[in-house]
Formats: C-alpha cells, sequence, structure tokens
C-alpha cells in the first residue's frame, strides 16, 4: 500500500497535492506489476478468506486487489443453500469496490482457506474484466499475468451500443 494511504482506502494529511492528481499518480505508479506488493495483496485476500460463509462447501475463498487510487478492497465468497446462488468473492470484492468509492483495479489476487493461489472462474475473469484499469495484473497459480491473457478476446462495456 502507498505511504499515504490509509487501511480505510483515506490519506494522511501530509499527502499534499488534490485527491484526484494523488489517485492519478497511484494509478500510474501501480500500473506497473514491480509496484504492486503481491505478498501484501495475497495477505488480504487469506485476511478475507476468514470471513466467508461456507456452510455448505467448506471452501473459504478469498479475494483482494488494488485500485488505482492505492486502496486495497476484499472479498469472501458467500454461498446460499440454493448453490447457484452462491457468490464468489470476486462478486463480494465487486461489491466493496462500489461500496468504498468505485474505482478500476489495478491488480489482484485470490486465495482459498489455507492461502493457495487460484485462478478466477470464467464469470469472475468476466466480472474482474469490466472493473479494471488499464494493463490490470492478476497474481495467478502460474505467475502474474494481464487481463488479456486470462480472458483473451472479451466482452465488454466497449462491445455495447
Amino acid at each position: 500500500m502507498p505511504a499515504n494511504t490509509t487501511n480505510d482506502g483515506g490519506t494522511s494529511p501530509n499527502d499534499g497535492g488534490s485527491p484526484q492528481a494523488d489517485r492519478a499518480k497511484a494509478g500510474r505508479a501501480h500500473a506497473d506489476r514491480a509496484e504492486v506488493d503481491w505478498a501484501g495483496l495475497q495477505d488480504a485476500a487469506r485476511a478475507a478468506s476468514a470471513h466467508a460463509y461456507v456452510p455448505y462447501s467448506k471452501y473459504p475463498v478469498g479475494a483482494a486487489a488494488l485500485t488505482e487510487d492505492g486502496r486495497i478492497v476484499s472479498g469472501a465468497n458467500v454461498e446460499n443453500a440454493s448453490y447457484g446462488l452462491t457468490l464468489c468473492a470476486e462478486c463480494s470484492l465487486v461489491s466493496a469496490l462500489h461500496m468504498s468509492g468505485g474505482g478500476r483495479l489495478v491488480a489482484f489476487s485470490c486465495v482459498d482457506g489455507a492461502g493457495n493461489i487460484l485462478m478466477p472462474c470464467g464469470r469472475c475473469r468476466q466480472l474482474l474484466h469490466e472493473f479494471r484499469a488499464p494493463g490490470m495484473q492478476l497474481m495467478t497459480v502460474s505467475g502474474i499475468k494481464s487481463m488479456e491473457e486470462v480472458l483473451p478476446d472479451a466482452f465488454g462495456p466497449e462491445n455495447l451500443g
């Protein structure tokens, strides 16, 4: 997390500059995969998995993402007795994104309850595609990949008339 950002997404009093300029600067800085604290993102995903509601599968999943303005948002899976209505961790992450001010995702990680890296399912890749920042990176089981690599030839809002 950038030094000037608090856990609640706010900024410290010594930021300097406008909030919009700070967010743009943070987005540019975090777009480079070398700037992302991948271990911290994985830790946030692990922490989120502890809040999963999984009475049926007993398979907690946590997800965490870095936003353009430097916030970390997270989510956990929430099951339902009607299995088809279960919410993936990515769904609750996107809800948290909007509830905490919106924005675009720069980097993403998803883990199971033991902290093992997971690849988002197809539905969730589509969801992440819609809320990605240009150049979004994902931690995958085979290393850091771009959104375009994990969802090639994606359909999105730009394809709607």
